[in-house]
């Protein structure tokens, strides 16, 4: 059987606000949207087999350029069949274009108008990112979305620093629209601007010309006061294709979340529950729990007795903490699970309100 192309349908708008349920269709599985995405960076959520992953609910992940370039290498990834069929993921992958990482890498790179220069952080080697070289490495890792290469713009910039760096992200994505060979595959365009409303609009009517497959809100997360990052989210997807897929990158809390659910925003990814679950911080529908506090040692219940995942089913607060103060390997797959399963529940919630037509009492349920 043929695999599908990539589409996206729009099948019901709140009535209320500009949440949105949606079907994104992929080469490798169906997504329901608003979707949030586990990051696998390395070509693995970290802790977690791909069956695990799938338990919790996830149907698409997210997996980094730049990483899987530097190790083991996209034309090893290549050879042995792809992205998916390396990690074993059946489901939809997007990769990113490694642009957010090499501009956290400041210090070990120089970027100029056609492309980046950077040392490994691994090994020091030199190595030359350009728009084009970034599409060949997602062609050949073979993901369902990829992305364009940007210039992540840093908090705080100056308006003239903004401007040249939305001028570079708009000409290297025509450079990627234009080396892209994969029909495929799905190309997604990032709206950059930092902190200006106005170079946000600019972008917009720049980049949508180019036609993308969908688009994304990028430079947001960044160290920004999160009123900024609320109303750039706010005042610019509005603006963005109602019938393209709309994506938050980096974003976020679960109240991030919901917030620019309200906003119209249809995907998601960020490492916080992965991340928090690794530091023993697991999220529930009351409280975050910090694992590692003498208060749950004898505590006999699961982390959520709403949860319904493996980790709440089986086991108490008092055994999770044991594990994560003993320093076993199983406290940190226990604890990915549950979070990563908490923000699935959370997406389910958010999918039936909008069905329902009472997201936003659903909002504001959430925020009290």
């Amino acid at each position: 059987m043929d695999a599908m192309p990539f589409s996206f349908e729009l099948l019901k708008k709140d009535s209320a606000t500009s949440a949105r349920l949606g079907k994104m269709i992929t080469p490798h599985g169906v997504v329901d949207t608003p979707a949030f995405m586990p990051v696998g960076t390395q070509g693995t959520v970290k802790s977690l087999r791909p069956e695990e992953i799938a338990n919790c609910g996830a149907q698409i992940i997210l997996g980094n350029t730049y990483h899987l370039y530097l190790r083991p290498g996209h034309d090893t990834i290549q050879k042995l069949g792809g992205l998916h069929t390396f990690m074993n993921w059946p489901g939809p992958i997007l990769t990113d274009s490694g642009g957010f990482q090499v501009y956290s890498l400041a210090a070990l790179r120089k970027i100029g108008p056609e492309g980046v220069m950077f040392r490994s952080h691994i090994d020091g080697s030199k190595h030359f990112l350009s728009p084009q070289k970034a599409i060949e490495i997602q062609e050949a890792l073979g993901s369902d979305i990829i992305m364009c290469l940007d210039e992540c713009t840093p908090y705080p910039a100056t308006p003239k620093q903004t401007q040249n760096s939305l001028a570079l992200t708009v000409k290297w994505a025509r450079l990627c629209r234009e080396a892209k060979t994969n029909p495929e595959q799905a190309l997604f365009g990032i709206i950059q601007g930092g902190t200006y409303l106005d170079l946000r609009r600019q972008a917009v009517a720049e980049m949508v010309p180019f036609d993308f497959d969908g688009y994304a809100l990028g430079g947001v997360s960044v160290g920004e006061p999160k009123e900024i990052m609320y109303n750039i989210t706010n005042e610019i997807t509005p603006l963005l294709p109602s019938a393209k897929p709309r994506y938050l990158m980096g974003v976020g809390t679960p109240a991030d979340i919901v917030y620019a659910v309200s906003c119209g925003i249809d995907m998601f990814d960020c490492v916080i529950p992965t991340r928090c679950a690794r530091h023993g911080l697991l999220f529930t529908n009351s409280e975050k729990i910090v694992i590692k506090n003498a208060r749950w040692r004898e505590d006999n219940l699961p982390l959520d007795e709403t949860c319904d995942c493996y980790t709440c089913k089986n086991y108490s607060r008092a055994y999770l903490r044991h594990l994560y103060v003993a320093g076993e390997i199983l406290a940190m797959i226990l604890n990915t699970i549950h979070n990563i399963r908490h923000y699935m529940r959370l997406m389910e919630k958010i999918r039936a309100a909008i069905s329902e037509n009472r997201f936003l009492e659903f909002k504001n349920d959430f925020f009290k």
